[in-house]
C-alpha cells in the first residue's frame, strides 16, 4: 500500500486528520489525538500517546511490506488488528463522525 492508500483507508474508517496525521481520539474528548499514523517517505508507523504526553512508536513497516486485507481493507503489517482496543476505538471514532454528519444535515 502507498501513503495515499493508507491515508484514504484511515479517513474512511473513522480516523481524522489532526496536526497533519491520520489520528484517533478518545470518544469523550475529540481532541487531542491518542493514536496516530505517521506516514513518512518510505515507512509507516503507529504511535500511541502515553499519559505523560509523549508519543511511543508501537509498530512500523516499509510501504512495500504493507498490504491491504482482502476482506476489511485494513493495512496488514502495521499490527493494527493486534493492538488492544484499537478496533473499538476506530469504531467509536467512525460512529461519532457519522453522527456529526447526520447532525449537520438537519435544517
Amino acid at each position: 500500500m502507498t501513503k495515499d492508500e493508507i491515508t484514504a483507508w484511515a479517513l474512511a474508517n473513522g480516523w481524522a486528520m489532526i496536526d497533519g496525521f491520520p489520528s484517533l481520539t478518545k470518544p469523550t474528548k475529540p481532541h487531542p489525538a491518542i493514536v496516530r499514523l505517521v506516514l513518512k517517505a518510505t515507512v509507516a508507523s503507529v504511535e500511541i500517546k502515553k499519559p505523560a504526553g509523549k508519543w511511543e512508536k508501537v509498530s512500523g513497516e516499509s510501504y512495500s511490506r504493507i498490504a491491504a486485507d482482502p476482506d476489511s481493507g485494513m493495512p496488514g503489517g502495521l499490527g493494527l488488528g493486534t493492538i488492544s482496543g484499537l478496533t473499538l476505538l476506530m469504531q467509536d471514532n467512525q460512529d461519532r463522525k457519522m453522527m456529526a454528519g447526520i447532525g449537520a444535515m438537519k435544517p
